[in-house]
């Protein structure tokens, strides 16, 4: 393939349909990239930005540069450019996901266990949620503090509320508990977690990148995006997952191997996250759009005047 008719930062599969941004989503998450080293990841970060600069070492295949741009897009962040911390990154999901996930479902019998394991859920989502924010609203080290604190204290007392609650309801209504937590959590953690953009609003551009002002409602609609794909990643580990665990505790040979519960449950959730994290960040497109008839007024009138009818929506980054 001729490499200059090759653009780096085009979508590889189709982003309007949901098959393609799976696709698109299963190749930036995979969690082998999380082993790279950060050496390695800053090469293809420098093989990206000197094609898009004109300049590529000779020999560069297109495989190479859909490779290196994986990477990129698995690393850096899609505002900054900054390479995102480990734990935050999206292609962690999956090892941090699934050992956090599978020991909530597993030790959710006793008070100081449920704490425990919704304190250390917390704490990764806050940390997830940070780095995957919408960059260009900056947010101070007290909000993070605030919201880490409020997201917490909320996944707590759900967990124990219900906990407690569920005492004498049948056992897997009880198993249920740590979901109803982290979908409860969820809905504070992430608007907490990225309020500047809610107070401030987020930069809208026009469909070509050209910048046309800040909106409240466009942060609003993608954090809520967002809230809504972090349930979906969850709840079919989560709430399909303590029935199988249920069902297989009833066998002899499960019973003689209890050592071993929260093992399996930790490499059952890694099946499910391995395909419900790229399907819960392909249920809404990442550029997220927005008709201009449905900013706010201020806005509106500034784009009506400048452009006339020639702006009939408006695009940002949601964040994941």
């Amino acid at each position: 393939m001729d490499l200059s008719t090759f653009d780096i930062d085009a979508p590889r599969w189709d982003q309007s349909t949901f098959m393609g941004r799976l696709k698109h989503f299963f190749n930036i998450t995979d969690c082998r990239t999380a082993l790279l080293p950060d050496s390695r990841l800053d090469e293809a970060k420098v093989l990206v930005e000197s094609f898009r600069a004109g300049s590529v070492p000779p020999g560069t295949s297109v495989e190479q540069l859909h490779y290196a741009k994986k990477l990129y897009d698995s690393a850096f962040h899609p505002d900054s450019g900054d390479r995102m911390n480990l734990i935050g990154r999206m292609s962690f999901q999956v090892p941090g996901g699934m050992a956090i996930t599978g020991f909530m479902l597993q030790f959710y019998r006793t008070v100081p266990a449920v704490v425990f394991w919704q304190w250390v859920n917390q704490s990764f989502n806050a940390l997830v949620n940070y780095t995957n924010r919408n960059a260009a609203s900056p947010i101070t080290p007290k909000q993070i503090g605030v919201a880490y604190v409020t997201a917490t204290s909320t996944a707590l007392a759900t967990a124990v509320g219900l906990n407690l609650y569920t005492k004498r309801a049948p056992p897997l209504v009880a198993r249920w508990v740590p979901f109803a937590a982290v979908a409860a959590a969820n809905c504070v953690n992430i608007p907490m977690m990225r309020q500047q953009e809610i107070l401030n609003g987020i930069a809208v551009t026009d469909e070509n990148g050209n910048k046309l002002g800040h909106s409240k409602k466009a942060a609003v609609k993608g954090i809520t995006q967002v809230v809504i794909s972090r349930i979906t990643m969850a709840a079919p580990g989560m709430i399909i997952l303590p029935i199988v665990m249920q069902r297989l505790e009833k066998y002899k040979f499960m019973q003689r191997i209890t050592f071993l519960h929260g093992p399996i449950q930790v490499m059952l959730v890694g099946v499910f996250l391995v395909f419900m994290v790229p399907a819960a960040c392909s249920l809404f497109p990442q550029r997220c759009s927005m008709a201009v008839s449905k900013l706010e007024p201020e806005l509106r009138d500034s784009i009506m005047s400048q452009y006339g009818d020639q702006v009939k929506q408006v695009y940002f980054n949601k964040g994941l």
